[in-house]
């Protein structure tokens, strides 16, 4: 056996500041010193919590079968009269909740509407003149950008985490079954009571609202975008529920196999299958029957239940549109007057 030689010590030698450093490869910008990095990322961290702490509340909600309030999240304020933002899960289903603002106030608040399709609620506190926050209904935010969580986790008022944007374009299953779109993917640290807590951008304004965790993982948070907040609080305002367009069935997305899509000339591999009409419904009132696949809705294809649901969104009540319906080895042009959701 090959004897192992002894392995020569290492030294440290201290640096002679007046000895002279090799220059820095032509063309190579000056080195920014972390020290400096670090100082400009604390001042606009600091800013921002300056700027929308005080907007950022806790709620707390009854029991179903009525009784104590207990804790339950987090909200943001997004008008001086008394408008917080939240997610509809934590509401819970319940009219009345109990807001606790960073000053100590605890004031009673109604709720005006929520949207489960989406996880969002907005409930209104009865005073005025309140600390709120911008909610950045402009263009997306860029992965990589600074994100900062604040809300209540574990009943922690108050508490600040730091991430970045991770990514743009995921997708979750709301409460309901429908897909939110265009959720954000954030590394801010979320831990339960965040939930309904805005995320913001060093601006100081709201690019999402935050909505859930997958346990057991890191760095993985994920918040509704502002855009989607918006138009969801304007429906609530208007309406106290967001209103959809209905098509009076119940479908399931389908693959269809390679043969039959090309006999049948689909344009895409799935469709979505119908398995129950609404009695009275727009889809019964259009000869949808049982057993019938959906390829496309307004000369948009559909690929499944989510895309169904998508082309809905943007569809008005009451007008007419064209649905494409494969009914056994036939192709057949149907009319659909869709109504608002029940």
């Amino acid at each position: 056996m090959a004897r192992l030689g002894r392995r020569p010590a290492l030294r440290l030698v201290a640096a002679d500041p007046g000895a002279r450093q090799p220059a820095a490869p032509a063309g190579a910008s000056a080195p920014v010193q972390d020290g400096a990095l670090l100082d400009a990322y604390s001042r606009a961290v600091v800013a921002v919590v300056e700027a929308v702490g005080p907007a950022v509340a806790s709620l707390a909600v009854g029991a179903p079968q009525g009784g104590e309030l207990r804790g339950a999240g987090s909200g943001v304020l997004i008008a001086p009269d008394g408008y917080l933002l939240t997610n509809s899960h934590v509401l819970q289903g319940s009219k009345e909740a109990r807001v606790a603002l960073t000053d100590g106030r605890q004031l009673p608040a109604r709720r005006i509407g929520d949207d489960p399709a989406t996880d969002l609620a907005l409930v209104r506190v009865q005073d005025t003149g309140l600390p709120y926050a911008e909610i950045h209904a402009g263009g997306p935010p860029r992965p990589g950008q600074l994100a900062v969580a604040i809300g209540n986790p574990l009943g922690f008022q108050s508490t600040v985490s730091t991430g970045v944007v991770s990514a743009l374009g995921r997708s979750l299953r709301g409460r309901d079954g429908r897909l939110i779109e265009s959720v954000i993917q954030h590394t801010a640290p979320l831990n339960p009571g965040s939930s309904g807590g805005p995320l913001v951008d060093s601006q100081g304004r709201v690019i999402g609202i935050n909505t859930a965790i997958i346990p057991m993982a890191q760095g993985i948070g994920f918040a509704i975008p502002a855009a989607t907040a918006s138009w969801v609080v304007a429906q609530l305002l208007a309406h106290g529920r967001v209103r959809r367009a209905w098509l009076g069935l119940v479908g399931r997305t389908r693959p269809v196999g390679r043969e039959a899509a090309r006999r049948l000339a689909l344009p895409v591999p799935q469709v979505v299958e119908v398995m129950q009409v609404v009695a009275g419904g727009p889809a019964e009132r259009a000869a949808v029957l049982p057993g019938d696949w959906i390829a496309s809705f307004a000369g948009r294809a559909v690929d499944g239940i989510d895309a169904l649901h998508r082309a809905l969104a943007e569809w008005p009540f009451g007008e007419m549109a064209a649905l494409d319906v494969v009914r056994g080895d036939s192709r057949l042009a149907l009319r659909i007057a869709p109504v608002e959701g029940q």
